[in-house]
């Protein structure tokens, strides 16, 4: 099969994201990287874009400039990715949509619920994908503990403890660092900071190894550094359409901790841990049994663990191969195949939900509030 076409809009030359899509998108030899617009500094960004291959005529000096010059092609890419700052992510991801092209967004995908909910319809109406790049739920183990939530082998949640929490902001004399101050800067982040930056990831990999919605939440937001406009630290608690109850905690000045995002999910007849920083393997608990640790790569694993999986049993794989697995579902769901477990419109159109009502709650001292967007009430 001929490989697919990829462009790429942000994640220019010393972006912390950039890399890891484009070692994602090329690992599995079912993309090809095509055409850019890396940067908002035109030249800087169609030179970077040469130096890592792109021919001339498609190295663009912005985004409009690309979807200009990619819709008026026959040889147009298959799938955009758009890794540029949030407050942009709308803009780019409708008129990309709009003009027919396949769409991975960062996340949020949005910065308001009502764009949110534009982008589900557009997507909807145009018969296009529009993904939002939750990767983290593309871990081989992350899938096999939603199989088994699936398949019952937890009963039904009772209670899901999630957190997402590191240290790498606490430093408040670093406060003008450009990679840092954009992030809780509303200009360009929106209204949340470090829950919109890290905490939705923690809420989509609740709903998505529970296979259930959130519908409300109680939230408390801090700038614990006061310089901050944006939040710095937050706790959301939450409840899901089943009556799971879920606990989460996301923080930047969490001096000591690097990464920091693990889940554990409690049921009726079982329980399972999952670590990002060890993701090779699923701690699972059934009630009046031993603790096991399942490895990836083992047998008898779930099809999507098996699938997703690239090197034998106990060497690791990292990050950049998690976003890989994405691109995977999405070359795949462009070719006609179902991939159900790709984050979708809708999953980002619930975190930007989640967020604007967390803002909202902790501004009215914590009250509970309905987090379901309006127009799925």
């Amino acid at each position: 099969m001929a490989k697919l076409k990829w462009g790429m809009i942000g994640g220019g030359e010393g972006s912390q994201i950039g890399p890891a899509h484009r070692l994602g998108a090329l690992a599995d030899g079912k993309f090809e990287f095509t055409a850019a617009a890396l940067d908002h500094r035109a030249e800087i960004g169609r030179d970077y874009a040469q130096r890592l291959g792109i021919v001339k005529d498609r190295a663009y000096g912005d985004w409009q400039e690309m979807l200009a010059g990619e819709k008026s092609r026959t040889d147009r890419i298959d799938l955009v990715t758009v890794a540029t700052p949030n407050a942009t992510h709308f803009e780019i991801t409708k008129s990309f949509l709009e003009a027919g092209f396949n769409v991975l967004c960062e996340k949020p995908m949005t910065m308001t619920v009502e764009e949110g909910e534009d982008i589900v319809r557009i997507a909807q109406a145009s018969g296009k994908i529009c993904a939002v790049n939750y990767c983290y739920s593309a871990y081989p183990m992350v899938r096999q503990a939603r199989a088994m939530v699936q398949a019952g082998e937890l009963g039904q949640p009772r209670l899901v403890v999630t957190n997402f929490a590191h240290g790498h902001h606490a430093d408040a004399t670093d406060a003008d660092n450009p990679r840092l101050r954009w992030r809780y800067d509303p200009a360009l982040a929106g209204v949340s900071g470090q829950f919109a930056d890290c905490g939705i990831h923690a809420l989509h990999m609740a709903s998505f190894i529970c296979d259930d919605d959130v519908t409300t939440l109680s939230a408390d937001f801090v700038s614990t550094i006061p310089s901050r406009v944006l939040e710095d630290d937050a706790m959301v608690n939450f409840r899901m359409g089943r009556g799971t109850v879920g606990r989460l905690w996301t923080s930047s000045v969490a001096v000591g901790r690097q990464h920091g995002f693990d889940i554990q999910i409690f049921g009726e007849t079982g329980g399972l841990r999952w670590a990002s920083e060890q993701p090779n393997q699923l701690i699972y608990t059934p009630v009046g049994g031993r603790t096991q640790i399942i490895e990836k790569g083992e047998a008898g694993l779930c099809d999507d663990a098996m699938r997703l999986s690239r090197v034998p049993i106990a060497h690791p794989e990292g990050f950049p191969l998690a976003v890989a697995n994405i691109y995977c579902d999405l070359a795949d769901a462009i070719n006609g195949e179902a991939r159900d477990a790709l984050p979708s419109a809708t999953d980002g159109l619930r975190s930007m939900m989640a967020v604007h009502t967390a803002v909202k709650s902790t501004k009215a001292n914590g009250a509970w509030m309905d987090a379901r967007p309006p127009m799925f009430r």
